[in-house]
């Protein structure tokens, strides 16, 4: 592949659902980026394959995770070591303190995905006036996306053959991101822009009637109150995760080499 001289080269690990349209959407163009590479154990187009990720790290500015929570505890300490920015979307694994710690002793920059919410600038303002005293995240998505092997068999039944909403999981985020890790990574990302792993609450809905997958945030503290309510189309290819998500990271990355900052 050849990389356009003076773009910052990207990347990619994953290409699932949220991989491959990054690595389409970059392969397009970009403003200041190109791609470098896919490393994935997935099937990956030829023409952007690299077979280890030793290479990608070398061929890189910049690293993405696209692929899973395991993925970032595998690779993501290498990458910022070599004082490559890592990019992360499958934010549940910084509930890990530990690699937490590492990632951010890192050469390199950690970076996170909003992913398929907003307002975490406007809640992180609000933090800086005065600590917010509440944050809570609502999730409601089809049932069959929120299936877990350690469910009983009550509580799939239920999923399965009833019409009703049906709670899944009511606690702290970082329980949430531990029990359903490709689910709810947007309660990582709300965690470690307010008030923690261990004070966000968040509330995982099955509801069969749902067509898209619903977040609603709620917030208060010194600095006012807020609500914000999101409901996404979810993923063709994988309907655990919103279609916007890869679209949020090709936004963000756009941000981070764009000449104009907008809504500063």
């Amino acid at each position: 592949m050849t990389v356009a001289s003076g773009r910052r080269r990207v990347g990619l690990i994953g290409h699932g659902a949220v991989g491959s349209v990054i690595a389409e959407g970059l392969e397009r163009g970009v403003e200041q980026l190109s791609l470098a590479g896919v490393y994935a154990h997935s099937t990956v187009p030829d023409r952007y394959r690299i077979e280890s990720f030793d290479e990608l790290v070398e061929r890189s500015d910049l690293v993405v995770e696209a692929a899973s929570q395991e993925a970032v505890r595998a690779y993501g300490p290498t990458a910022v070591a070599a004082a490559k920015d890592l990019l992360i979307v499958s934010v549940g694994a910084l509930s890990d303190p530990s690699l937490l710690t590492t990632l951010r002793a890192g050469m390199g920059r950690l970076l996170v995905t909003n992913g398929a919410i907003g307002g975490i600038d406007q809640l992180r303002a609000a933090s800086l006036l005065s600590e917010l005293d509440r944050v809570s995240l609502t999730t409601r998505k089809a049932p069959h996306a929120l299936v877990r092997p350690w469910m009983s068999p009550d509580l799939l039944d239920r999923m399965d053959n009833g019409d009703e909403p049906t709670v899944v999981f009511d606690g702290p985020a970082r329980d949430a991101v531990e029990r359903f890790p490709a689910s709810i990574n947007v309660a990582a990302t709300l965690a470690l822009s307010t008030i923690g792993f261990d004070r966000v609450r968040v509330r995982l809905i099955a509801d069969p009637s749902a067509v898209s997958v619903e977040h609603v945030i709620e917030a208060t503290g010194p600095a006012g109150t807020y609500q914000f309510r999101f409901s996404n189309a979810a993923s063709m290819t994988n309907p655990r995760t919103s279609a916007i998500t890869p679209y949020a990271v090709l936004r963000g990355l756009s941000d981070l080499d764009a000449h104009t900052v907008i809504g500063f």
